[in-house]
């Protein structure tokens, strides 16, 4: 008897997890990479202009995941739902909208850099021609930064995860280099940090391009009337808010907390805070990496009620961030010495402010891991009322209102303090949230995460690429559904569906087979990771191509390529 041992999943998951992980440095290792930079060509002061300026990032970040992230889900959703049209639209509603977005960003702030400038230092007033200058230097990448990671959402939801990775690798390279180039040789100090950051965006944006001429792709832009283009918008705005309110959030948090820190502990402060920050960009790699692997994945066995599927993924992906983020955690607890090197930080009047800082704020880690692979698997399952709430907990209205209240009380640790006590009453409001669903729904909804469980009716299989195995696979099946008389027709599709994957392959190592008995219909889901097979269209050309007696026997058959697997639903009538 067959079992489902997830190795098709576990192998997809991998396959997306390094190349995301690399991609996702784009938004966070260019600013960690700055800062290491300022600080080691020209002293760790310049933080403080680079942390005021975080809150400009952050919204740019926020535009990007609403309609990039969100658009990208809803493409994988399409084609799981083999609407290959709406999939396409999509995609070409998010990257027209985003590159249109970026360049009215860089022309509102360029027009407007000294009063943006003036506004994020209010409570540093000295600090602003140095931010401006920074500003300035930075905006102008915006509109290649927008392109560049939205159009890697949708590569990967294509199921060529590979090509992000190198864009964006090749970028953040060019971003060093260029470090180097402006501040040392070109003498150019802040300005010159962020002209390297948007230079790397460029180069990125060229490289990543080369999808377009990729064979293997799947998405193409397609004209759309303009009602059609705001109604796709609108969808793509509403399902990726979610999880990129997250960054509005964050970009209230930081203008609020740079005032506090300001006021309450001075230059020091944002200092410290600016490093704390940056601190962040590290763990967000691993997050932003795990949480938009499994996103699109999610997504799709979701919809297509793989539960047990859904909740593997979940569990691989929990794993990952506690991991990382605890490791982060201790280290920076025991050893926050580590970032002081790193940042060359030698003022006698920040090294103790920095050292008690960073102790403080490390403890939110873990917190801040579960909460936002959380918000990211909300809207991965369309819940997305829910990872709204859980953003705006999280992100703004807990730390804003523990930092007010606790700055006041005890003065400048009360600010690092806010950010553990906020994730801490977030995960207890998450846990409240599921254990209420989970009675409400008299246990159909259960754990942590809410997830439904595969019922006694679905019978979960994988093979290897063996034409014995898939004979007997089929045999197994018919005597799961022994006594029901579409019984022998099943096994008979089973096995015709099964043996032609294998026979159009060189080599298929995983196959997995979901059975599914419903009351009007059986419903047989497959998954394999071969070359792209339509069961719909008959090829004269294959030699063992008998997939004709499939579609006399089955009552519909769905076909769609998506996350580079083929995945097939064959429904056969009661």
């Amino acid at each position: 008897m067959y079992e489902r041992n997830y190795k098709l999943l576990r192998s997809k998951f991998g396959e997306f997890f390094f190349p995301t992980l690399f991609t996702s440095m784009a938004g966070n290792i260019c600013l960690f990479v700055d800062g290491l930079m300022v600080s080691f060509l020209i002293g760790a002061s310049n933080l403080a202009p680079i942390q005021i300026v975080a809150p400009v990032i952050t919204f740019v970040n926020l535009i990007y995941w609403m309609i990039g992230l969100g658009g990208s889900v809803l493409c994988s959703v399409s084609k799981a739902e083999f609407d290959d049209e709406k999939s396409n639209g999509y995609f070409s509603v998010s990257i027209i909208s985003l590159v249109s977005i970026g360049l009215l960003i860089t022309l509102f702030g360029l027009l407007f850099s000294g009063n943006i400038a003036h506004f994020l230092c209010m409570s540093q007033p000295e600090l602003t021609a140095d931010v401006s200058s920074y500003f300035v230097a930075l905006i102008i990448g915006m509109p290649f930064l927008c392109y560049m990671m939205s159009l890697s959402y949708f590569i990967r939801a294509d199921g060529i995860p590979a090509l992000p990775f190198r864009a964006i690798l090749i970028a953040n390279i060019v971003n060093i280099c260029f470090d180097v180039i402006y501040i040392k040789f070109f003498g150019m100090g802040l300005s010159g940090a962020a002209l390297a950051t948007s230079t790397g965006y460029i180069v990125g944006s060229v490289l990543i391009s080369y999808y377009f001429l990729k064979k293997e792709r799947t998405l193409e832009f397609i004209k759309l009337k303009v009602n059609s283009f705001f109604n796709f918008f609108k969808k793509i705005a509403t399902s990726g808010f979610s999880s990129a309110s997250t960054q509005l959030y964050l970009t209230l948090k930081l203008l609020v907390i740079n005032f506090l820190v300001g006021i309450y502990v001075g230059k020091s402060g944002v200092v410290a805070f600016g490093i704390c920050y940056n601190s962040l960009f590290i763990l967000y790699i691993f997050l932003i990496g795990t949480a938009q692997t499994m996103s699109p994945i999610v997504s799709v066995y979701f919809k297509e009620e793989d539960y047990s599927g859904v909740n593997y993924v979940v569990k691989r992906s929990l794993k990952i961030v506690l991991a990382s983020s605890l490791a982060l955690s201790v280290l920076f607890i025991v050893y926050p010495q580590a970032l002081l090197f790193l940042y060359s930080v030698k003022n006698p009047a920040d090294v103790p402010v920095v050292l008690n800082a960073l102790r403080i704020f490390a403890i939110s880690y873990v917190g801040t891991a579960i909460t936002f692979l959380y918000t990211f698997y909300s809207q991965a399952i369309q819940k997305n009322q829910l990872s709204t709430i859980i953003s705006l907990l999280e992100g703004f209205v807990l730390p804003i209102s523990a930092a007010f209240i606790l700055s006041y009380a005890i003065g400048g640790n009360g600010i690092w303090i806010s950010f553990a006590i906020a994730e801490a009453l977030t995960i207890l409001f998450i846990f409240g949230y599921s254990r209420y669903i989970n009675k409400k729904t008299n246990g159909e909804y259960a754990g942590f995460f809410i997830n439904k469980h595969n019922d006694d009716k679905v019978f979960e299989h994988t093979i290897s690429g063996d034409v014995e195995e898939a004979v007997n696979l089929a045999h197994d099946v018919q005597d799961y559904l022994s006594g029901n008389k579409s019984a022998a027709l099943v096994s008979l599709a089973i096995e015709e569906m099964l043996v032609n994957i294998i026979n159009t392959n060189e080599n298929v190592d995983t196959i997995d087979v979901i059975v599914r008995d419903n009351e009007e219909n059986i419903l047989i889901s497959v998954k394999d990771t071969g070359v792209e097979f339509n069961p719909v269209v008959e090829n004269e050309h294959l030699e063992f191509d008998n997939i004709s007696v499939l579609n006399k026997i089955a009552d519909k058959i769905d076909y769609s390529r998506v996350l580079g697997l083929n995945s097939t639903v064959i429904t056969i009538k009661n």
